[in-house]
């Protein structure tokens, strides 16, 4: 600033008169105010400019020119659940989760769904480790199939918590000298020339960590199942500070979690949903029964916590629920005093109002603890007109018809019940698409790769990663068994490699084929007819009586209509014999007349199976 001016005064910059000094003259700055020009309704959009494209090189001193990684997704990019990735570099390889999935209405007789881990059979040799980001089914579930397969021991890596769930299950499984190799956020583990380093993350399971790999063609950073909760139960912040580092190092490739990608808003807290709980069980007059995920740690401890402000005593009930009520309790992740928490078979005598029943059954399944109680059928839990009942979860996609369901036998009951629309008592443990463009934003990647979603989930969040600078060329939105080649040169598609799905039935494990759950189907839908009878093809005739054998055919109960469809069967055998026809031209003649008959008087068309005796 010039020596002769001054900064304008608030009388106008003009001293006054009697202050005995000569008046100086003060440089007067105008300035030139406007009103800001607004976007015409329904434009706003038009007057930001959407952020550039990062255009970023590949290539560093770091890297091997000759080197390529691979990432190969098993799981996870069609549904949420099964997820499986392969990362693959120089004859080295590690997995990245092993989970499952549960059947849905396509799926009857099913038990569980694994993907089809063959790949990394045949290329077992190279698998230096298994990395296993936090304890969810969808993350471990298929574990212990893969085990058993594997003809080696194979290190796997997770914390605390999450070893102690797999430790659960191999023990169903019968599973021994498994080698499991504890780990905690910060650690770096060499896999071959691959290194995974473990950064913290919060999610509705303690003990959740993201990956950062560092291989000698570039780095990829695999965030897990995260949000960005700033109030957690157990205290554990997403680790910012790293993800920093990370993206100060390079992330020449994302992978993201996509769950919540269509929700545009931020995903409410835990904290919220324990506040809810809180004011639920101290109005509640009779018993307050809890259906939750059974590895929702987090949520348990906040009903814990509840119950005991309030005088009332814990019971735990359904098998996984009381297997990781006591993994968590023993690990020190689920705080309850002994005195507090008490087995279903010691109800006798303790009165209603004192008791909290966590159990399982949030989703509505058949034999849960939850649908036994509704069902009257609970060995030591009964319920009464009064009672009060949430439903601590969001139904699985598929699952809603079963969860209302055992909502309305509950009714029946009369009791009073909450769910996630009539209270908060459920919250997402996934990020929503403004903490996912904050996630895309501190690690600013070269390329992303949205996984963990249905294809709705996986395309909202790679427009998120679009909208946030990431060039829409480097963007991959893959399908299961498609992979990714990672070198100097960028990212780019490569070959695929065999995908699918490994169905569970029983102690079978990928012996039901999909021919034998269409028979299924068509058993559930149309029912099933059975076709017996003697027949002499010297003689060209029927001998005897056919017999025919209806079962969830709409008036095969009918004795009219059956004694109609053996007339019908015989005289088409007749014919076809008469005319020389025998084996599988006599089974197809009588199928065709049963089915016909059947249309025209029951419009359906059951699964028929036909016995014929030659004599």
């Amino acid at each position: 600033m010039d020596q002769n001016e001054q900064r304008p005064k608030r009388n106008g910059g003009v001293r006054p008169e009697n202050s005995g000094k000569s008046t100086q003259t003060v440089k007067h700055v105008k300035l030139d105010l406007e009103r800001p020009k607004l976007t015409k309704e329904g434009n706003a959009d038009q007057g930001r400019k959407r952020p550039r494209s990062r255009k970023r090189s590949f290539d560093s001193s770091k890297k091997d020119r000759g080197a390529t990684l691979k990432i190969i997704p098993l799981g996870g990019l069609d549904a949420i659940g099964k997820n499986m990735t392969v990362f693959e570099c120089k004859g080295d390889m590690v997995l990245d989760d092993a989970g499952l999935m549960f059947p849905d209405d396509n799926h009857p007789g099913v038990d569980l769904i694994l993907p089809d881990y063959t790949y990394v059979l045949q290329h077992a040799d190279k698998l230096r480790g298994i990395v296993i980001t936090h304890g969810h089914e969808d993350h471990t579930g298929s574990l212990p199939y893969l085990i058993k397969d594997l003809d080696r021991q194979v290190p796997i890596y997770g914390t605390k918590m999450t070893l102690g769930l797999i430790e659960g299950k191999f023990k169903e499984h019968r599973i021994k000298n498994a080698k499991l190799v504890e780990i905690k956020p910060g650690d770096k583990v060499n896999l071959g020339c691959i290194t995974a380093e473990f950064f913290a993350v919060n999610h509705s399971i303690p003990g959740a960590v993201g990956v950062f790999f560092r291989s000698p063609a570039g780095n990829v950073l695999h965030t897990g199942d995260f949000k960005l909760d700033q109030t957690p139960i157990d205290g554990v912040h997403t680790d910012f500070g790293a993800l920093a580092r990370f993206a100060e190092e390079g992330v020449d490739l994302m992978m993201s979690d996509s769950t919540n990608a269509t929700n545009p808003n931020f995903t409410p807290s835990e904290a919220e949903v324990g506040k809810e709980l809180q004011r639920i069980i101290a109005q509640a007059k009779g018993r307050v029964i809890i259906a939750s995920f059974a590895s929702h740690i987090h949520r348990l401890q906040q009903i814990c916590d509840a119950a005991v402000a309030n005088g009332r005593k814990v019971v735990v009930t359904g098998r996984s629920m009381v297997q990781n009520t006591d993994i968590a309790r023993k690990l020190g992740y689920l705080k309850i005093s002994d005195q507090d928490i008490i087995d279903a078979y010691d109800l006798k005598g303790i009165p209603p109002e004192q008791v909290v029943i966590m159990c399982t059954g949030s989703q509505g399944e058949p034999l849960s603890a939850l649908a036994r109680i509704a069902a009257g059928e609970h060995k030591t839990i009964d319920m009464e007109a009064g009672d009060t009942v949430i439903i601590s979860a969001t139904p699985v996609p598929g699952n809603e018809k079963a969860v209302t369901k055992v909502v309305n036998s509950l009714a029946k009951i009369g009791a009073d019940v909450y769910d996630k629309s009539r209270a908060r008592v459920h919250v997402s443990g996934h990020a929503s698409a403004e903490e996912l463009k904050i996630m895309l934003t501190i690690v600013q990647p070269k390329a992303f790769m949205p996984v963990h979603g249905e294809a709705t989930h996986l395309r909202a969040h790679a427009r998120l990663a679009e909208a946030v600078g990431v060039p829409a060329e480097n963007v991959f939105i893959c399908e299961n068994g498609e992979s990714l080649e990672l070198s100097t040169k960028g990212v780019k598609h490569g070959e695929s490699v065999q995908s699918g799905i490994v169905l569970v039935d029983g102690l079978s494990v990928g012996d039901t084929s999909e021919q034998v759950l269409e028979e299924r189907t068509a058993l559930s839908a149309q029912g099933f007819a059975a076709i017996a009878a003697a027949v002499s093809g010297r003689k060209k005739a029927v001998a005897g009586n056919v017999q025919v054998e209806m079962h969830g055919i709409t008036g095969g109960d009918d004795g009219y209509l059956v004694q109609e469809c053996e007339k019908c069967v015989k005289n088409a055998l007749t014919r076809a014999l008469s005319k020389g026809a025998s084996g599988k031209e006599l089974k197809r003649a009588a199928r065709d007349a049963l089915l016909s008959l059947l249309w025209e008087r029951t419009k359906t068309r059951p699964m028929t199976v036909v016995n014929l005796l030659d004599i």
